[in-house]
């Protein structure tokens, strides 16, 4: 069967208000790093798409007292330097919740990666992962 799929365009976020949303965007661009793509929307309904390097977070407001709660039990930005996002995320004061750890898969070949997870802005749990992929053996 053919792949029809090239990979993750975007994953999306909604906030409760406008104030929520200039917490997110804080946190996504002067935290992580990230550029904004693209936004659009007005002052009371803001939307914006961040850049993650191959795909984007999609970040908009809905006016609503309670989010719904999905499946999805997490997202994993790549990164480079997981102790660098754990030390940026800890600075701004979001808990980290587990790592970093460095940990080897237990798959055929093995993987080895560095991970860390932190709760963002809005409650969403976030994995910061840098693979290094197969450990050299001796």
């Amino acid at each position: 069967m053919t792949n029809l799929i090239k990979g993750i365009e975007h994953i999306c976020i909604k906030c409760k208000d406008k104030e929520e949303f200039a917490k997110v965007t804080e946190f996504y661009t002067t935290i992580l790093g990230m550029d904004i793509l693209r936004s659009w929307g007005d002052e009371e309904h803001p939307y914006a798409t961040f850049d993650t390097g191959n795909g984007g977070i999609e970040v908009f407001t809905e006016d609503v007292e309670d989010l719904p709660q999905g499946a999805i039990r997490h997202f994993a930005l790549a990164t480079d330097d997981v102790d660098g996002c754990v030390a940026a995320v800890q600075k701004a004061g979001y808990p980290i919740t587990k790592g970093p750890d460095t940990l080897v898969l237990p798959s055929d070949p093995p993987y080895q990666l560095r991970m860390a997870f932190c709760i963002g802005p809005v409650g969403e749990e976030i994995e910061f992962f840098q693979g290094f992929g197969t450990p050299k053996t001796e």
